[in-house]
């Protein structure tokens, strides 16, 4: 059963960025799907610049081919992109985009890893495997530590299949982890609801998945960050990221995810755009090591919770919720 403490003991004592009618519904600091940046998007985006480079100067026809395919507009995109690989960190900014036919790049979203974690798994891993081989050429065993780390490196952006349930108003849980928190609140968006607190750990999959079908109706995004994000009045200062969703199974009324990075955690991406339209656990973004999510849903006598404080729950599969029609 929810926690019935009184959301004033665990409100944020500043004010909530998602109920902030000052930002626009698409927050305009969100500029890319890695709004906090990162040393490994830094290193990808420059490597951009000279792919392009080399594109424009040894390969012209195949640049002019992929302008001639590229659909949308530039909506305020720094450089002019070669192909689908450059909207790899501005998917979410509505800008140029190519058909599925004319994306020669669409086979790495098969890959049994996340694509948006892709590049730190070839630097760190890369840089890994070159300290293994160093250290091998001492004395083998002492390769051994670097090789772990790669294996866990892969651990951590694995991306598993993952099967979905098709019941009508069910509510599925939108991340891996540990459900440590479940309380009744006075939302000021949703109105009455629940909000279920999810710990994840270094050995949780950190794909982010819409609990709901539903359209995006706002993005908000709040930088500041705390040591610890384990702690829930740590939460107002912590580097977070929301985004609300009106689903048609429960008559339009919205629901809110927000992922929260934490101590080692600083890197939240999430290319969900206003009016974007998401199917029940279909993948939205990620969150970059260990991190706490929030799930809020409204809170009627209909629903009913199939979750409880301790359980292990699964992006997209285990089920948190449900609402009756007839109830």
């Amino acid at each position: 059963m929810p926690d019935t403490t009184p959301a004033s003991t665990s409100a944020p004592t500043t004010p909530d960025v998602a109920t902030d009618a000052s930002i626009p519904a698409m927050d305009p600091a969100i500029k890319t799907i890695q709004p906090g940046g990162g040393v490994a998007m830094s290193l990808e985006l420059a490597w951009g610049r000279l792919r392009r480079a080399y594109l424009r100067k040894i390969r012209p026809r195949y640049v002019t081919r992929m302008a001639d395919r590229r659909q949308g507009l530039p909506a305020g995109l720094p450089f002019d992109p070669v192909d689908s690989r450059d909207m790899k960190y501005y998917r979410n900014q509505g800008s140029y985009w190519w058909a599925d036919a004319d994306d020669a790049f669409m086979w790495r979203d098969s890959l049994p890893f996340l694509r948006a974690g892709l590049a730190e798994l070839i630097i760190i891993g890369g840089a890994l495997l070159v300290l293994a081989a160093v250290l091998g050429w001492f004395w083998w065993p002492l390769s051994f530590p670097p090789l772990v780390g790669i294996g866990l490196l892969g651990w951590l952006f694995r991306d598993p299949r993952r099967v979905i349930p098709t019941g009508l108003a069910t509510v599925v849980s939108p991340s891996d982890g540990k459900v440590v928190r479940i309380v009744e609140v006075n939302d000021p968006v949703i109105g009455p609801a629940i909000r279920f607190e999810i710990s994840l750990s270094i050995w949780n999959v950190h794909a982010y998945r819409a609990s709901l079908p539903g359209r995006v109706v706002s993005v908000r995004y709040r930088p500041r960050r705390t040591p610890n994000a384990a702690k829930p009045v740590s939460e107002p200062q912590n580097e977070h990221l929301d985004i609300e969703l009106a689903s048609p199974e429960i008559s339009g009324r919205i629901i809110r995810i927000r992922q929260i990075s934490g101590r080692f955690a600083r890197r939240i991406v999430c290319w969900a755009r206003v009016d974007d339209v998401f199917e029940r656990g279909e993948m939205y973004g990620m969150i970059k090591l260990g991190s706490r999510t929030e799930l809020v849903v409204p809170r009627d006598a209909s629903l009913r919770v199939q979750t409880e404080v301790g359980d292990r729950v699964a992006a997209g599969t285990t089920v948190m919720a449900r609402y009756e029609p007839n109830a």
